[in-house]
C-alpha cells in the first residue's frame, strides 16, 4: 500500500502521536530534527556523498542503483528498528520523512509499508517543517512575561503556574540552560539554535492546541542568547512588547536562593563561572569573588555576582515595554509566590 502524504499541518499534528522516522543522514539529524524524531538513516554521509556525486555527475539511474546497492543489507535492520519502536495506539502507524520528500522517504516508506506499516510521509520533507517552524515563531502570540532580578525564583514559579493550568512556555528548558554564566551547570550540552527552534515552535504549537481560560503564554524575561542560543528575533520582538508581571523579592532571600541552588556545585566550576565574566564583572570584583569560592565562603561571593548581574538586569530589562504589574513578594517559595500573582492578576481584571 501506497504511503499517504501529509501536510505540514498535519505533521505537526500527528507527530505528537505518532512515531517519527526521519531518513535523513546522521549529520543532518544531528544538526537539527523533529523534537522527539527517531533517527533511521537510509544512508551514511559518506553514502549520501557517493549518491548525489553520481546523480550529478553521472546520472539520475546510475544515482539510483548506488542507492540500492547501499540500501540492500540495511532492509531488515530498518524494519526491525521500527517495529521495536514504541506504539502506544497500537496502530503500526509511522511518518517517515527525509530532506524535500523525495526518494529517500519513498524508499524507505516503501519498505515499511511492504512489511505492514500505516506509513505516511511528509510532503516536502524535513525542509517544509522547517519552513513552518519559522513560521510559528514569527505568527503573532499572546505573551505575559515574568521578570525579576536573579535569585528570584521565576522557573519554580513558572512550574506552579503551569501546575495550576496556565499556559507555559519555559525557554531555558527548550535551550538547556539556566542563562547566565553558572547556567549549564548540571546541564546536558546544548543543542544547535536550529534544534533550539524546532522546540520552541513545538512548544508553542502544543500550547495553542490546548484550551486555558487565560490564553496569555507565561514566559520569563530572557536576554536575546541563552547560553550558546538565540532567541528568534520575531519572537523576542514580541516578548519586548508583551505585558510584564515584574515581582520584587528581598536581595537577601534572593541570595539565600542562589547559595541554595549553586553552593551544590563544585568550587572548580563555580571558579569557571566567574572567569566567563571577568572582563565585565571587573578584575578586582573577580578576584575577591574568586578568593571567596577559594575560602568556600559561598555566600559573600555570591554577594559580589548578585550586585553584577542585578545591574545587568536593569540594563536588559530596558528594552522591555514598562511591567504592567509590579509585586512585592514575601520570600522565594515558589507555590506561595505563584498563588499570590494569580491573585493579584485576578484583582486587576475587576
Amino acid at each position: 500500500m501506497a504511503a499517504r502524504r501529509i501536510s505540514v499541518d498535519e505533521f505537526f499534528r500527528l507527530g505528537l502521536h505518532y512515531p517519527v522516522i526521519d531518513v535523513r543522514s546522521p549529520s543532518e539529524y544531528l544538526q537539527a530534527h523533529y523534537p522527539g524524531a527517531v533517527s533511521v538513516p537510509l544512508f551514511t554521509d559518506e553514502e549520501r556523498k557517493i549518491v548525489g556525486t553520481t546523480y550529478k555527475q553521472q546520472s539520475r539511474e546510475l544515482a539510483i542503483k548506488a542507492g540500492l546497492d547501499f540500501f540492500g543489507p540495511k532492509m531488515r535492520p530498518m524494519v526491525e528498528q521500527v517495529e521495536n519502536l514504541p506504539d502506544e495506539k497500537g496502530t503500526r502507524q509511522v511518518i517517515v520523512h527525509c530532506w524535500r520528500g523525495g526518494m529517500r522517504s519513498e524508499a524507505v516508506s516503501w519498505l515499511l509499508g511492504l512489511y505492514g506499516f500505516d506509513v505516511l510521509t511528509l510532503d516536502g520533507g524535513y525542509k517544509a517543517y522547517r519552513n513552518r517552524v519559522l513560521d510559528i515563531l514569527a505568527r503573532p502570540h499572546s505573551l505575559r512575561i515574568l521578570s525579576g532580578y536573579t535569585g528570584s525564583g521565576k522557573t519554580g514559579i513558572l512550574k506552579e503556574l503551569e501546575r495550576s493550568g496556565q499556559p507555559v512556555l519555559d525557554l531555558e528548558a527548550l535551550a538547556g540552560h539556566r542563562g547566565s554564566a553558572f547556567g549549564g551547570l548540571g546541564m546536558a550540552p546544548q543543542c544547535s539554535n536550529e534544534q533550539f527552534e524546532n522546540r520552541l515552535a513545538g512548544a508553542l504549537f502544543e500550547l495553542s492546541g490546548k484550551t486555558f481560560e487565560d490564553p496569555a503564554i507565561w514566559v520569563e524575561s530572557e536576554s536575546s542568547r541563552i547560553g550558546n542560543v538565540d532567541i528568534h528575533y520575531s519572537f523576542f520582538r514580541q516578548m519586548k512588547a508583551a505585558p510584564r508581571v515584574d515581582i520584587g523579592i528581598s536581595s537577601e532571600n534572593r541570595l539565600s536562593y542562589i547559595e541554595q541552588e549553586y553552593g551544590k556545585y563544585d568550587t572548580g566550576q563555580l571558579i569557571k563561572g566567574v572567569e566567563r565574566i571577568r572582563k565585565r564583572l571587573g578584575g578586582l570584583e573577580a578576584q575577591r569573588a574568586v578568593a571567596f569560592l577559594q575560602n568556600n565562603d559561598i555566600r559573600n561571593a555570591f554577594s559580589i555576582l548578585l550586585t553584577y548581574y542585578d545591574r545587568w538586569y536593569d540594563k536588559g530589562m530596558a528594552v522591555f515595554q514598562p511591567e504592567s504589574l509590579h509585586i512585592e513578594l514575601p520570600g522565594t517559595d515558589a507555590e506561595t509566590n505563584a498563588r499570590i500573582i494569580l491573585e493579584k492578576i485576578q484583582c486587576t481584571k475587576k
